[in-house]
């Protein structure tokens, strides 16, 4: 057998790319992890929310320890102009932590520290041959389904004068959701805007900026001070509509790019190559790369995708709409959160743990 052949050739050093191949460490097959190393970015921090089910994966793969993270010990959902709002807290659930944030390029950069050095070939290489290829970064293939939602995520950090430590801020508001993620003695951004306001405000001076985050927002995490880098990200659904096929699969944004509402796209796809890691280690010989290994990596994932696209989707449709009805069912459904601890604690299980939750 040639060299440049390996049993799995993972296209893609992002996080989930970084997380598979720390997954089959040790499993006796030949991998190859095929892309960039990760670098400097945008100057714009993108703030990740990585929840708690995260953190037992990458403990799992001995990636944990050292990954700079603020811990998110309660969750405050409300939307503007209407009534209705919840709180989540990590006592509903019993657990230390409902989630945790870190900036993407340091998740990214920390992960890549563990990989071992023999497998990486470097982006501008001959792609590796396989008898299987994970397309583990990019976006979903040919037969892509996809939404645009006419939106774009701003993207910053903000120091505030009365911050809420370890508090995480959901607000629904009439163009889009809008995050607080608690980065270090700040604020990680990401606020959904139409596209052409999006653009104007990452363009804005901070004063400006400033000030329409304010009156967006509110006073609930007192007045914002200081800001930082901006960068405007276009919003779109895109998600493959066959996630493998012999010799082929697709995972994390290979396989479906989401909306950042309740942060579920790097989540998703560290579940999914945690997944197929322990698919491919308990594989049969023989079986890599076949059409049933394939079937068996979609059956495996559909729920929790299906299931994640569709939640996702749905919040970042519903909570834009305007009219009455719509802000009157918002607010409804907050408020009964708010008051059923048994619904609250089975939606922030399923928003942490995926499919697994049921």
């Amino acid at each position: 057998m040639p060299e440049t052949e390996f049993d799995v050739a993972i296209l893609g050093a992002g996080p989930v790319g970084c997380a598979l191949a720390l997954a089959l460490r040790g499993s006796g097959l030949r991998v190859a992890l095929a892309g960039r190393k990760p670098g400097a970015g945008s100057q714009a921090l993108r703030p990740i929310a990585l929840s708690y089910a995260s953190r037992l994966i990458l403990e799992r793969l001995g990636a944990w320890d050292g990954l700079p993270v603020t811990p998110i010990e309660q969750i405050h959902v409300s939307q503007s102009g209407a009534f209705g709002r919840t709180r989540i807290s990590r006592e509903d659930l019993g657990l230390p932590a409902l989630g945790y944030v870190a900036g993407y390029d340091a998740i990214a950069g920390h992960l890549a520290g563990h990989v071992d050095a023999g497998i990486w070939r470097p982006a501008e290489a001959a792609v590796p041959t396989a008898r299987l290829v994970v397309h583990a970064e990019g976006t979903a293939g040919a037969d892509a389904i996809e939404k645009d939602y006419g939106r774009s995520a701003i993207v910053t950090v903000v120091a505030s004068e009365h911050p809420a430590p370890r508090t995480a801020w959901e607000r629904f508001t009439s163009e889009g959701p809008l995050a607080l993620l608690p980065l270090g003695s700040g604020y990680g951004v990401v606020w959904s805007r139409a596209t052409a306001a999006a653009s104007a405000s990452a363009d804005a001076s901070d004063a400006q900026f400033l000030a329409e985050l304010q009156e967006a927002f509110g006073m609930r995490a007192g007045r914002f001070r200081t800001v930082g880098p901006r960068a405007a990200i276009p919003l779109v659904l895109r998600y493959s509509a066959v996630r493998a096929k012999p010799g082929e699969v697709r995972i994390g944004n290979a396989a479906q790019t989401l909306h950042p509402v309740a942060g579920q796209g790097l989540n998703l796809g560290l579940r999914d190559a945690w997944a197929l890691a322990r698919q491919l280690r308990d594989a049969p010989a023989g079986a890599l790369g076949s059409a049933d290994q394939a079937q068996r990596f979609i059956r495996a994932r559909r729920l929790d995708a299906q299931a994640t696209i569709r939640a996702t989707d749905l919040l970042a449709t519903l909570y834009v709409r305007r009219d009455p009805v719509a802000a009157a069912l918002r607010g409804a459904a907050l408020a009964a959160l708010d008051v059923f601890p048994p619904a609250r604690k089975a939606f922030a299980s399923r928003m942490i743990y995926g499919a697994s939750a049921w």
